[in-house]
């Protein structure tokens, strides 16, 4: 067994020497492991992973890592690693039926949310995540529950046969136009290799009909101690932990005569491939080309294979700005494109050249990727292109390194997922964090263009085309030709741009502070500046890298009239597409290179805001950012046609795709038809007016006079004062007063029920039930929903998905609003089998109305309130919580964060309350049930 130093210095000592190291120096030393983390391997095989970690504070997360995937299926066993991984929450040697979920829900622990799995092609990983580990016992049991998972699973008869309806719902709701077109070219991508035969949800055939011994053999095969680790990372005794772990883990014997684990192939081609994939509901038309290689996984990373992983990071940063660049210019040549070095499958990465295209343009996208890539190809990368990716991937290190101590229990359990499974490199922040400022400062330009040369080949390629199959495709001699034409093209070298040294180059006049008030609740304080501004700060620390801004005006969107709605529908996404100042948004992120700092001016119904956030080295740039948003905003006209002719491409074939068919219908239906309420879609396009985006921003941002800002973070107050009295005291102001207005637009009255046919590929109904009911917004209405919420997913979860087989999953949702009237809501949504629908939609009714007539359980009752208040706990922790807490109480005038409006309604609440609550809610809503089903035509084509 070997353990893992715990010395961190130790390790630094050894390799931190860097700058005296050559490429062949770091290619012979290995990268070390975090020194946080525990490591061995038991006699039986199985590997273990323990870390100590204080995010969330009091909590652990517990994982299973099985390297058992779909590819280790034979035929007749299609899908059944996807099964087997259902059939660990439905008993176990020591957790029969729904043992460990009703276990840990009782814990606050929830199902989906925090106890969850997936499975794909090479892996299945099942976790128990934010554990209370103050809860007495609770440690002992998620460790019971891993043993069960590696070596307990019961498998019985009545169990497979009830799981068996829920994976082939699974199957129904994942089979969308991608997934379809998927199994029309991954057989061309992957020829020869399991990856074409291979569906991880697997063939409905064998998800219904299998006999329950061929899933027990392939649990018996592959289930086994020398294909898992166990990984456990939190606040809690790791000398304790790794005792428990050997002797409880040490009794599972290991399997004699174990079947090989093979490595899956993906064998070479010479030359091209091309395919053409097609599919009704599909949107829009793409081309990707796959370049795949073997990589480095499942063997030993040096320093060396950790610097090209940075080498190839900042290839793909600078490719991504260049096409990001494109598309903010003129008409771009298409909706979005990339040309990338990344990862593929296990024991592989490739260079993907990807681009969706405008209608009716796709030689023209295909041409203009491919230009982009040949002139990277051809001429590299500036200096000045490097330095500012250099800058933005050491800033971002810098962010990590600083907020080490907010990294969640979770992270860590997935690096050390890949740990396991591909050798992924996890040395520790602190060693990443030294290591990549010695070594990336001297990666040079020449390095980096490198990449191009290396991984972009002409033979071992497929073209992959996708799109509507209403259409005429790019053939694959069209294809070729545009791509041997761009070879012999000139093209010419990228042409950087000058900056200016700073954002702002005038001096600004600032404020002083008239008045400060103390807030003792929050432990803040509030300034009014002499133009009327007035300025909250609170300092926290949660994330030591982080300070947050919020501001907030009233009025919003709806001061203006209904001919602005088109304008008012796409303000938020193209205000922040023409920059500021006398930056454009391209030259405005190159500005901005090395800084971790974003602004954003948003307008909403009955506000505009402003939000932002920045390391504290950079919040003065933030201050200047939000100045500028208020008395130099851009309006560049060409940006914005740009991003118009985009929006017009994306939606254009939309017309056909099931989700925005029936998200469309939904709008409309819950606002009862409204004028101002419209859908995307060309028309409203068409209707979006440059001027008004000019006239709704200079009317709702550019005077400061009755703007609130809010201010959290990591700063000394008197910094926050003197940058406030500067940037926020030059800020207009007029003194105008005015408040938001109420357009009438309301959920529709009485109960309604719409049955919608819309075609549809795969046939499925679309349940959504929707319930809202005036009721006054207090801390007590907003934890009744709550609860109400959390007791509802937990029926519809054990009769709808559980004992019906019905559903995948039943999402239940709660709402409540303040404007233009207080009202409360509860959302159901689900899909099914057309055939049941008339059977399984009733269930969402006579849940409720056994909840109205008994009351919940007090099973039901207890969970929810534990998992409400162990998130509760988990929140306060953070910045983001005190700055909304802050911000709702000068919007609603109550104090959230107080327990007494939060912990104390939750712990006092009774089932006589809840109760009470349901019947006066249900008795007194609004309904609206929208069903969607498939058109008989569409049905009856498959």
């Amino acid at each position: 067994m070997k353990l893992i130093s715990k010395n961190l210095l130790t390790v630094l000592g050894c390799f931190f020497a860097f700058s005296s190291l050559t490429a062949q120096n770091l290619a012979e030393i290995p990268v070390p492991l975090d020194p946080m983390v525990r490591t061995g391997t038991l006699q039986n095989g199985l590997t273990y992973y323990i870390r100590y970690n204080e995010e969330p504070q009091d909590r652990a997360s517990f994982y299973i890592v099985q390297n058992v995937g779909a590819l280790l299926e034979e035929d007749h066993q299609n899908g059944l690693a996807h099964f087997l991984e259902h059939m660990a929450f439905n008993g176990t040697e020591n957790f029969e039926g729904k043992g460990i979920l009703n276990t840990l829900e009782r814990h606050g622990v929830a199902f989906g949310r925090n106890i969850n799995a997936f499975t794909s092609f090479n892996e299945t990983v099942y976790n128990i995540s934010d554990v209370p580990v103050n809860r007495p016992g609770i440690l002992d049991t998620c460790l019971l529950i891993l043993y069960d998972w590696s070596n307990g699973l019961l498998l019985t008869d009545e169990e497979i046969e009830l799981e068996r309806g829920v994976i082939l719902e699974e199957w129904r709701t994942r089979r969308n136009s991608n997934v379809r077109m998927r199994d029309q070219w991954f057989p061309v991508l992957f020829e020869g290799s399991m990856y074409a035969v291979r569906d991880v949800i697997g063939d409905t055939t064998v998800i219904k009909y299998h006999d329950p011994e061929v899933l027990r053999q392939f649990y018996h095969d592959w289930y086994r101690t020398d294909l898992q680790a166990i990984i456990m990372v939190g606040q809690f005794d790791v000398d304790e932990m790794e005792e428990k772990v050997i002797e409880l883990f040490s009794k599972i014997p290991a399997v004699e005569n174990a079947m090989e684990r093979p490595f899956f192939e993906i064998p070479e081609r010479e030359g091209t491939a091309f395919v053409v994939a097609t599919d009704r509901e599909a949107t829009q038309t793409s081309i990707t080309i796959y370049i795949p290689r073997r990589n480095l996984d499942l063997q030993n990373k040096t320093l060396e294979n950790l610097r090209s992983g940075y080498i190839r990071s900042l290839y793909n940063s600078m490719t991504s700005a260049r096409i990001q660049e494109l598309l903010q210019q003129g008409t771009p040549p298409f909706i979005n494109g990339y040309t990338q070095a990344g990862g593929f499958m296990r024991g592989y990465d490739s260079y993907a050249i990807g681009v969706t295209a405008n209608p009716g343009e796709a030689e023209k996208a295909l041409e203009a990727i491919m230009i982009e890539t040949e002139r990277v190809l051809r001429h590299g990368f500036t200096e000045n292109e490097l330095a500012r990716a250099k800058s933005n991937i050491l800033t971002n290190l810098e962010s990590r390194y600083n907020d080490r101590g907010k990294i969640r229990n979770d992270v860590f359990a997935r690096q050390l997922q890949n740990h396991y499974l591909i050798n992924a490199v996890v040395p520790g922040i602190e060693f990443e964090y030294e290591f990549a400022n010695q070594v990336i400062p001297g990666i040079t330009v020449e390095e980096v263009s490198a990449i191009a040369r290396e991984w972009i080949r002409e033979d071992n390629r497929t073209i992959v085309v996708t799109g509507p199959d209403n259409i005429e495709h790019i053939t694959e001699a069209s294809a070729l030709s545009i791509m041997d034409g761009v070879k012999l093209a000139e093209i010419a070298p990228y042409e950087d741009r000058l900056l200016a040294e700073s954002l702002i180059e005038e001096g600004l006049p600032g404020s002083s502070i008239e008045k400060t008030v103390i807030l003792e609740d929050f432990d803040a304080v509030e300034w009014t500046l002499s133009n009327g501004v007035r300025v909250v700060y609170r300092h926290a620390d949660y994330e030591k890298d982080n300070v947050l801004l919020s501001a907030y005006s009233p009025g919003g969107s709806s001061v203006k009239g209904n001919d602005f709605v088109p304008s008012i529908t796409l303000f938020n996404e193209l205000i922040t597409s023409y920059g500021v100042g006398d930056f454009d948004a391209v030259s405005l992120q190159q500005m901005l290179s090395g800084k971790r700092v974003s602004v954003r001016p948003m307008v909403y119904d009955f506000s505009e805001t402003i939000s932002g956030n920045a390391a504290p080295r950079d919040f003065e740039t933030m201050m200047q950012l939000v100045y500028l948003y208020f008395e130099q905003p851009r309006f560049d006209e060409e940006a914005h046609n740009a991003l118009m002719s985009r929006y017009v491409s994306f939606v254009s074939n939309m017309q056909n795709e099931p989700r925005k068919i029936m998200s469309d219908s939904i709008t409309l239906l819950l606002s009862d038809f409204h004028p101002r309420v419209r859908n995307l879609d060309v028309s409203l396009i068409n209707e979006v007016c440059f001027e008004q985006i000019r006239a709704i921003y200079q009317d709702r941002i550019q005077d400061a006079s009755d703007f609130v800002f809010f201010i959290v973070g990591n700063m000394d107050e008197d910094v926050v004062r003197l940058m406030s009295k500067q940037y926020l005291g030059s800020l207009t102001s007029t003194g105008r007063e005015e408040t938001w207005v109420d357009h009438g637009i309301r959920f529709p009255q009485g109960q309604q029920k719409k049955q919608i046919e819309i075609p549809l590929e795969i046939p499925k109904a679309n349940v959504n039930v929707f319930y809202s009911r005036e009721m006054d917004y207090s801390p007590e209405n907003l934890m009744y929903l709550r609860v109400l919420r959390g007791i509802l997913n937990l029926r519809y979860i054990e009769t709808i998905r559980e004992d019906e087989g019905g559903t995948y999953g039943v999402s239940v949702g709660w709402s409540m609003n303040r404007k233009p009237v207080q009202t409360g809501g509860i959302q159901m949504r689900f899909e099914t089998d057309p055939e049941r629908v008339d059977h399984l939609k009733p269930i969402l009714y006579r849940e409720i109305e056994k909840i109205i007539a008994e009351g919940p359980t007090q099973d039901d009752f207890q969970k929810t309130i534990e998992n409400i208040l162990k998130d509760r706990e988990q929140a306060r922790r953070h910045n983001s919580f005190w700055l909304n807490s802050i911000y709702n109480f000068y919007r609603e005038g109550v104090n959230h964060a107080d327990e007494e409006n939060f912990e104390e309604i939750a712990r006092n609440m009774t089932l006589d309350d809840i109760h009470q609550f349901v019947i006066e809610f249900f008795n007194e809503a609004d309904l609206m049930d929208i069903l969607f089903l498939p058109q008989a035509e569409i049905v009856s084509a498959n």
